[in-house]
């Protein structure tokens, strides 16, 4: 028991010995100038380059990912075949010459209807029209079991494209006209002349009303006056054209790689009674075909106009400023 005791008792002098090394340690600190002895428990400041980079708000470019179609990888002009029977997998057609399978765009020329569905390859070259037509196709393209019809597939590829900043003013530094001079006139004068011309009228009023002196005997009878000629009635000024709203007045139905396919679009609105318009644009040296349909004269014509184009077959068109 003794020993026990010795032991606690050494170690609790060793314990009050470390205490006061560490106090003393502190009280030298802080004897030094400008030295702050607990200044390791504050929390350290944020940093400000860090604080900066947050405050910045980052610019973001707003892209828009859009379907172009892509003849180099596979494009096909014939008669297409669908044997009547119902299939599965939805739209899709089938070319002995397809190596991977595609994403494509299948039109019908004879009635302008068109789908996009998926490009397989053909196993079996059987005789007869190379495009084997599944049943779904067929009925978006209106073919008939049986009868070979003319399609055009084309190999679609997905494209991402920045959008054009839309709240960069169209013109930097606007010139305003400067306003006509306007003469001025007193009142009084233009009042007087009036005046002289309403007396005037009413005496030549009296002077024809007065009926013509009978002519004395032998002598030619008079003659009658001319009678007035008409007046000719103002015409009512045509109503000036009204302007089409500023903004998003266009439907852009589609950017097309290849000419022929932009007019075939074109003549496709044509016969819809859309009028549509095709430009020639290029971009990373490549060059392209926008065809577009406008202008709208309203916010509810371009809302019509964009149902009726997606009623077409585009529903990926959508409203532009130019």
């Amino acid at each position: 028991m003794k020993r026990q005791q010795m032991q606690e008792n050494g170690l609790r002098m060793r314990a009050s010995a470390v205490a006061l090394i560490f106090g003393a340690g502190l009280a030298l600190s802080g004897c030094q100038d400008g030295a702050k002895p607990f200044d390791f428990l504050k929390k350290k400041p944020a940093d400000d380059s860090s604080a900066d980079a947050a405050a910045t708000p980052s610019k973001a470019t707003k892209l828009v990912e859009r379907d172009v179609e892509a003849p180099q990888v596979f494009s096909v002009d014939e008669q297409g075949l669908w044997d009547g029977r119902p299939s599965l997998g939805g739209v899709w057609v089938a070319h002995p010459k397809v190596k991977d399978p595609e994403r494509v765009i299948i039109r019908n020329p004879s009635n302008g209807k068109f789908v996009i569905g998926a490009l397989f390859r053909r196993e079996i070259d059987n005789p007869g029209p190379k495009l084997q037509v599944s049943s779904d196709a067929a009925d978006a393209l209106g073919m008939l079991a049986g009868a070979p019809t003319e399609l055009s597939v084309v190999a679609l590829r997905r494209e991402t494209a920045p959008v054009a900043d839309e709240t960069t003013p169209l013109v930097d530094k606007p010139v305003i006209a400067a306003p006509e001079k306007v003469e001025q006139k007193s009142l009084d004068a233009v009042t007087s002349t009036a005046a002289g011309a309403i007396a005037k009228a009413e005496a030549t009023g009296k002077a024809a009303a007065k009926a013509p002196a009978k002519p004395a005997i032998g002598e030619a009878p008079t003659p009658a006056p001319a009678p007035a000629p008409p007046v000719a009635e103002p015409q009512t000024p045509a109503k000036s054209m009204v302007k089409a709203p500023a903004g998003k007045m266009y439907i852009q139905i589609g950017i097309f790689s290849v000419e022929a396919n932009a007019k075939r679009a074109q003549t496709q609105m044509g016969k819809a009674g859309v009028i549509a318009t095709i430009k020639k644009e290029q971009s990373q040296n490549k060059t392209f075909w926008r065809v577009i349909a406008g202008p709208a004269p309203s916010k509810s014509d371009l809302n019509a106009l964009k149902t009726t184009i997606h009623g077409l077959g585009y529903p990926d068109a959508y409203p532009v400023s130019n």
